[in-house]
């Protein structure tokens, strides 16, 4: 394995791992504000996270590259509203787009088509995720401050976000 690549896919399992422990950080916020709903979103989006990340550890052990199981920064845990929790999730998932579009350009570089080619599919995730966390955002703009709405939103999100996924 390309050696700048392998660098690239290890920090690509931290980016994972921070998201993973990310959101369950929200999940923990959201489940102490009595957000039922919303964290058990958050605790899937958690797994999912972490899920991608041993997804590419296993290929990069699969293709004789040293993986490098990454110390992982404390996450945020306090958040002032729905609005705040639900801008960081979409602002995490543009910046794991963004990394993973330069893994994806690297790869065309050095013209290592066998991690372009599986890096494909994180590249559809992402569409995916990032649809996600921007509808979700859009309904709680709409929504503004208001508590019953708040309620619908917490009831209704993971209906929500499987509706936004079937669309993809």
């Amino acid at each position: 394995m390309n050696k700048s690549i392998e660098k690239l896919l290890n920090d690509q399992i931290k980016y994972e791992a921070n998201a993973s422990m990310h959101y369950l950080a929200m999940a923990s916020w959201a489940d102490e504000e009595g957000y039922n709903g919303i964290s058990e979103f958050f605790y899937k989006q958690s797994e999912e996270e972490r899920v991608h990340m041993i997804k590419l550890v296993k290929f990069v052990n699969e293709r004789g590259g040293k993986v490098v199981v990454p110390a992982l920064e404390k996450p945020k845990a306090e958040f002032e509203s729905l609005n705040e929790l639900f801008a960081d999730f979409l602002k995490s998932e543009m910046f794991v787009t963004e990394q993973i579009n330069h893994v994806i350009f690297e790869c065309l570089n050095k013209k290592d088509y066998n991690v372009h080619n599986f890096m494909q599919w994180y590249v559809t995730e992402q569409l995916e995720e990032e649809a996600v966390a921007r509808t979700l955002l859009d309904k709680l703009n709409i929504i503004g401050d208001d508590k019953s709405g708040h309620y619908m939103f917490d009831r209704d999100i993971n209906t929500i976000a499987t509706s936004v996924d079937a669309e993809e």
